[in-house]
Formats: structure tokens, C-alpha cells, sequence
């Protein structure tokens, strides 16, 4: 299938629809201008009851009248518009498909010195790969306001911003080669400076091998040999400022890259770093935050940055071990935590309710930074196909990937109903390449995004999206794994399959159990499930108080990690299932009735080993909740890193 790399096929199409988008623009900006005027936040109420004649009351008065009166000028354009617009969406396509290419420096700064993105050789002991999914509520201002939300295009700009840096942030990689020191293992760390990520042996990256698909990646090789002078020697000149080798001595090598800093930003950005800083270091804690990156300005015992953002040669005695928040539960065999960053290495990104046109053109300029390939502006307008009533809105769905994107198919739900309705909610599945075998085979890996029925009491309407889903999926993997007609190619390896999304039903809630026992989870895997109705105890839920979001405690992504930590802080800003003790009018704050479970967890990453080939094992390495979009969202974002292994050893 050709990927669409262009709403329309013909260039007077793409002019009817830029001509009539002119004439309904300014009609839909006042209208949803004078709507969100009419509807305050919580912070703005807060802000009108200190001060009523402040100058924000004094706009509202004025701007809605204003903005009524200028409505109505415009409603006749409007209509012509609407006239030309609804027809040309029946031959849009479902998708946008966008790529671009990362620059090499770009590149070997957000992938600590592995440069490029893309795919290369599958190597022996296999790869892991990080899938994060996250509801960004990038509705109209408007509508956002109901949610307890303002400015869409202010936080589609921040949303990626964040989430690039969280995924971009400093890799840091300690390789340490001492006989006598076991107190941190010779692996593989990466994080911000407050502590390490843990990734195995697994966390392969694409080689430097430059193809037509997209820019490549190189491995960056443990320091196992001194390259200024010949193995074996005690003394090492070229290290002139602690007269010491860092292999043939007891040191510690520590390489950091940092993101390359937004051109349009005046301020500096969390996690990146001008060369000549000075930071501290600390292995113990194991999710980065904002106070990791302490300026280190003493000259004995801290990290040295050289001008090329490198930490060089640290002594053990400047890294100060405390307790990690990385935790594992029982015999539970992969970590979980909750996270003030998005995972770094990144690889696959799903968002739910990118609405707005405009936010969906900011957010994915921003992404483009870091992921070569998006999916975006996917769904359909007006009553083409599935859509029965006209639908105002798109899926919302957007896909960004670190590996090239094969093929992709979009399908709408057909059964939709009240205001979900106008909203052509769907799925968007697509298949990437990640590597390619000693055979020539390719490994590729099977990514579904999609956003279910949002309405209370329509459980019989989500358990059908579900079957449809499952159908569709089945549809699209056999027909993207057969071969061109006429064509002998060697058939795929599946690496993985994975379902990220906004299902909006938890797993705890008692109206939710048709939903709970649905065939989904006999074939994708849940790794906060232990089974229908009941979840695992460190699973927490991802569905926020909304009254809160400008609440002191919960505006920064660290001070709602800490609130997310304590029981007391879950209770007060997280959304939890109904209970019968619980009367329905209540609100969330000050409660003292029992709650059930961690909160409402409606975001999901489900994956299965299915369709893997029989001596290849799929395990979980960490699992986290993220909270680096506080503020921006009513959602946490959830993360998952997968190993996919072979079963080989390598020669």
C-alpha cells in the first residue's frame, strides 16, 4: 500500500478545500472564541473572585458581545465555505504520512552519540524497544475549557517540546572496569543525571547504514581498551588532569549527550546543558527530575563536562548512591515506576485527542525533531464511509515512530453515539521496519493506536469497537504480510504487537466488567492485570481530577510525581472507579469514603507474543506512568519497554 503523503490526490482538490477552509475559518475562530469566553477555568475563576474588576473580567465582558457581532458578519462566508468544504472531504485521505529527516549532529545528541534513526542489521540478541501512548485533550479552546483546559495551541507547542526533551534527554552511559568495585554493575545506564535507566543487553540500535528509508544509527561501544596508548600500560598521559587511565584504573567513564536546544526558544530547556557546565551526579535515584541537574560548583570531587557536553573521567567517590524509586513488586519480573520524564530513547509515540487542526500542525513540528515518521490528521469529515452522522471532528489519533512506517490502514467505528458521534473515532494501525535479518529477512513490528467510546453506560458500544478491532487488526496483518503478485519475497519476522490507547474503562470499576472480560486481554497481554476486576497493586490510575490541574501541587511534572508516590496525594487529584458508598454528586477533593484501587486506569499498552516466530521470546523490561505533561492534559502517560531476543547467541 503507498503511504498518503498529501490530504488530496490532485492539486485543484487541495485548492477547493484551502479556499473553502478561508471562508469557514473565521466563522469557527469567533465562534470558538466567544464560547471559551463564556466558560472560565478553574485558574481563571480564581484569578475574577480576587480581583472582580480585574482586566480579565473587563475582556470577557467586552470580547463576547464583540465577538457575537463579528459572528454573525461572518456567518453568510461561512456557509459558502461549508458548501464547498463538506463535498471535497468525501476524496480526502484518511491520513497524513510525514517524514523528515533527522540531521546527524541533531541525531548523535538525542541518542547519545548514535547517530540517525532508521533500522539495520537484526543482531543476534535481538533489541528493545519503548512504546508510550498518552491523551493530550487538544480539543478546540472551547471544548478543552470542560475539561479544565485553555490555550490548545499554547500546549500542542508544549506537549511536544516536553515530550522531546523527556525522550531526547542526556544518555548517560557508565562502563566501569575495576576488579574490586561491584557496587555498580558494568552495564548500561541511561537518564537524566539524578539516576540511571537500567536497559539490558537487548537495547540494540540500527547501524550506521544510510538507505533510502531513512538515516541509520550507530553503536556506541564499551571503553575496553585505553586508545591513546598500548594495552597493558600503567600510566596515561593523554589524561592529564587526573593522571590517571580511566580503563587501567579504578574510574568511572561517563558519556552525556544533551538534546540540541529549540533555535526559537529564549530560555534554556530542561535537560539540555551549554558545554562548560557542571553538573552532580547521582546513580540512586532512579527517575530523572528537574532537581537532578543541580549546577555542581565545587572543583573537588565533580563532574567534569568537556566542550563537547562529555562528562570525562569521574572518580567513584563523586557519585553518591540513595535510595531509587524504580521499584519491582514482589516476583514481579520487570521494573515499574512513576516517572517525571518521558522514557529516553523513545521509539514509538500514540496520542489520542489531537482534535485541532492547528495544535495537530504545531505539535507534529515539534515531534519531527525527534521522530523521522508521523502519522497524523487521521479520520475522516463529513458523512464519507463509516460515518453515518456528519462528523465535525477527526479521530484525534496521531502515530510517531523512530523506524519507517510500511503501511498503514485507518478504520472508523461505526457506532458512535451522542456528542462521541461528531468525533470520527477510529483506529490506525501500522506496520514499521526494525531490522533486517542475516537471511534478508525483514523484522518488522505491528503498532495499533485507537480511542474508544467515551460515554458512561455505553459498554455494549465499547465491547463492539473492541470485536471491530480485533477484526480489523487480524484484516491488516494478513493482507500487509502477503506477498506482491508475482513476487518471491521471504516472508517477515514479526518482532511485535502492540495496542496503545484511551479505551475509557478501567479495570477495577463494576460498571466496566463487560469491558473487563472482553477476548482482548485472552490476546494482548495488560502488564498492570492480574485479571478481570482486579489490577496489581503498584498499577496506578491515569485519569486526573481535572479541578485540580492548577492546584501548586500538581503544576510540574516532579511535584505530581511525589503526589502520585503518596497514597494521600492519589486520593485527592486522581479520578477513582464509582463505589457504592460514593454518592454520585460528590466531588473528588476532601473525601474520606473508602476508594477502591490506584484510580481509573483508562490508558492502555497491551502487547502479544502471538505471530512471533517459535524460538523468539518477548519480555517486559520496565513499565512506567509519566507525569511530565502536568498541567498540559488530564491524562498520565504510560511507557512500556519491550526486549524482542531470538533465542541465538552471537558469534
Amino acid at each position: 500500500m503507498v503511504l498518503h503523503i498529501t490530504p488530496y490526490s490532485s492539486a485543484c482538490l487541495h485548492f477547493l478545500d484551502g479556499l473553502s477552509w478561508s471562508l469557514v475559518f473565521p466563522c469557527y475562530w469567533l465562534l470558538d472564541r466567544m464560547l471559551a469566553s463564556c466558560i472560565p477555568t478553574s485558574l481563571e475563576k480564581r484569578q475574577r473572585s480576587l480581583d472582580p474588576c480585574s482586566f480579565l473580567t473587563l475582556c470577557a465582558l467586552i470580547s463576547a458581545p464583540l465577538y457575537l457581532t463579528l459572528f454573525l458578519a461572518s456567518l453568510p462566508f461561512a456557509l459558502l465555505g461549508f458548501i464547498i468544504w463538506a463535498p471535497v472531504q468525501a476524496v480526502r485521505q484518511p491520513y497524513l504520512y510525514t517524514y523528515q529527516r533527522i540531521e546527524k549532529h541533531q541525531a548523535e545528541q538525542s541518542q547519545g552519540g548514535q547517530a540517525g534513526t532508521g533500522y539495520g542489521e537484526w543482531r543476534p540478541q535481538g533489541r528493545s524497544f519503548c512504546f508510550c501512548s498518552a491523551n493530550v485533550c487538544l480539543l478546540p479552546d472551547s471544548l478543552a475549557r470542560f475539561n479544565n483546559l485553555s490555550d490548545t495551541q499554547r500546549r500542542a507547542m508544549e506537549v511536544g517540546r516536553r515530550i522531546r526533551n523527556g525522550a531526547s534527554r542526556p544518555q548517560i552511559k557508565i562502563y566501569i572496569d575495576s576488579p574490586t568495585n561491584t557496587s555498580i554493575s558494568a552495564t548500561s545506564f541511561s537518564s537524566l543525571a539524578t539516576g540511571f535507566r537500567r536497559t539490558s543487553s537487548l537495547d540494540q540500535r540500527p547501524d550506521q547504514t544510510h538507505t533510502t528509508n531513512g538515516p541509520a544509527e550507530t553503536e556506541t561501544e564499551p571503553l575496553t581498551e585505553c586508545p591513546i596508548h598500548s594495552t597493558g600500560a600503567t600510566d596515561c598521559p593523554a589524561h592529564s588532569f587526573t593522571q590517571s587511565c580511566p580503563v587501567h584504573h579504578d574510574w568511572v567513564q561517563i558519556s552525556i549527550s544533551a538534546p540540541e536546544p529549540d533555535p526559537q526558544e529564549e530560555e534554556a530547556e530542561t535537560g539540555n546543558h551549554r558545554p562548560g557546565d557542571q553538573v552532580c551526579v547521582d546513580t540512586g535515584s532512579m527517575t530523572a527530575s528537574r532537581e537532578s541537574l543541580t549546577r555542581y560548583h565545587g572543583s573537588d570531587g565533580g563532574a567534569y563536562i568537556a566542550s563537547n557536553n562529555t562528562l570525562s573521567h569521574v572518580p567513584r567517590t563523586s557519585i553518591f548512591k540513595r535510595p531509587g524509586r524504580k521499584r519491582r513488586h514482589g516476583d514481579e519480573t520487570f521494573d515499574h515506576e512513576i516517572s517525571a520524564f518521558f522514557p529516553a530513547n523513545l521509539d514509538f509515540l500514540a496520542l489520542q485527542e489531537v482534535f485541532d487542526h492547528g495544535a495537530t500542525t504545531r505539535l507534529r513540528r515539534q515531534l519531527h525533531r525527534y521522530f523521522p515518521y508521523v502519522l497524523s490528521d487521521i479520520g475522516r469529515y463529513g458523512w464519507k464511509g463509516c460515518c453515518s452522522r456528519f462528523k465535525f471532528l477527526n479521530s484525534g489519533l496521531l502515530l510517531a515512530s523512530r523506524y519507517p512506517i510500511l503501511d498503514a490502514r485507518y478504520e472508523c467505528y461505526p457506532n458512535g453515539r451522542s456528542e462521541d458521534a461528531l468525533a470520527a473515532k477510529g483506529v490506525i494501525f501500522a506496520k514499521v521496519h526494525v531490522g533486517t535479518s542475516h537471511q534478508d529477512q525483514r523484522v518488522v513490528g505491528y503498532i495499533t493506536c485507537t480511542h474508544l467510546h467515551a460515554i458512561e453506560g455505553d459498554a455494549s458500544v465499547r465491547c463492539e469497537q473492541l470485536d471491530l478491532l480485533l477484526q480489523w487488526g487480524a484484516e491488516f496483518r494478513q493482507t500487509t504480510s502477503q506477498s506482491p503478485e508475482g513476487e518471491k519475497v521471504l516472508e517477515d519476522l514479526v518482532a511485535f504487537d502492540v495496542i496503545l490507547g484511551d479505551l475509557n474503562f478501567d479495570n477495577c470499576s463494576s460498571e466496566d466488567k463487560l469491558e473487563q472480560q472482553h477476548a482482548l486481554f485472552t490476546q494482548y497481554k495488560d502488564p498492570c492485570r492480574l485479571g478481570p476486576g482486579e489490577d496489581k497493586p503498584w498499577a496506578l490510575g491515569t485519569l486526573l481530577d481535572p479541578s485540580g490541574l492548577y492546584d501548586e501541587d500538581f503544576s510540574s511534572p516532579e511535584s505530581l510525581q511525589k503526589l502520585m508516590e503518596n497514597e494521600e496525594g492519589r486520593k485527592e487529584y486522581l479520578v477513582f472507579p464509582p463505589s457504592k458508598s460514593q454518592c454520585p454528586a460528590s466531588g473528588h477533593k476532601g473525601r474520606k469514603i473508602p476508594l477502591k484501587g490506584n484510580g481509573r486506569r483508562i490508558d492502555y499498552i497491551l502487547y502479544s507474543d502471538e505471530g512471533m516466530q517459535p524460538d523468539w521470546k518477548l519480555d517486559i523490561e520496565e513499565f512506567s506512568f509519566v507525569t511530565q505533561l502536568a498541567g498540559l492534559t488530564d491524562h498520565l502517560s504510560v511507557a512500556i519497554r519491550l526486549a524482542v531476543s531470538n533465542g541465538e547467541e552471537e558469534a
